[in-house]
C-alpha cells in the first residue's frame, strides 16, 4: 500500500463560524456538529479569529480510492503508530483516509510504517 506525504504544515482548529474559513484555499476539511465547526488546514490558511487552535501537524494519506468494502485499513496504520506510541488525528473523505501526526513525530511515523512495508512517496 502507498502513502503519500502532505509536504506543508497543518493546524487543527475550531471555529466560531464557518464563513471564516477560507473555502478558495486548495487543502482543507470541515466537521460541523451540534457542538463545533472543526477545521484542519493548511498552517498559513489558517483563519485569524480561531476558538481553538493546534499547529504542528504533518500527515500523509493513503493512495488511490479505497473503496468501502475495504476494512481494517485505518485500523491497521493507527495500531502500528500506536504501537510505537505516535497518536493521530485521522480524517477520513469519500475516496480516502488521512492520517496526521505532530510534527516532532512525522520522520519517525514514516520510518516506522516503511518498515511494515508500507510504500511512502
Amino acid at each position: 500500500m502507498e502513502l503519500k506525504k502532505i509536504e506543508y504544515k497543518l493546524t487543527v482548529c475550531k471555529v466560531a463560524d464557518a464563513s471564516d474559513i477560507d473555502m478558495a484555499a486548495d487543502f482543507y476539511f470541515v466537521g460541523k456538529t451540534d457542538e463545533e465547526v472543526s477545521l484542519v488546514c493548511r498552517t498559513e490558511d489558517t483563519p485569524a479569529k480561531t476558538v481553538e487552535r493546534d499547529d504542528g501537524w504533518r500527515g500523509f494519506r493513503i493512495q488511490g480510492v479505497l473503496d468501502f468494502s475495504l476494512i481494517g485499513i485505518l485500523s491497521k496504520l493507527s495500531g502500528i503508530l500506536a504501537e510505537h506510541e505516535i497518536g493521530i488525528f485521522a480524517i477520513s473523505t469519500y475516496n480516502t483516509d488521512y492520517i496526521l501526526v505532530k510534527e516532532e513525530n512525522f520522520a519517525r511515523a514514516l520510518s516506522v510504517l516503511a518498515a511494515e512495508g508500507y510504500r511512502v512517496v
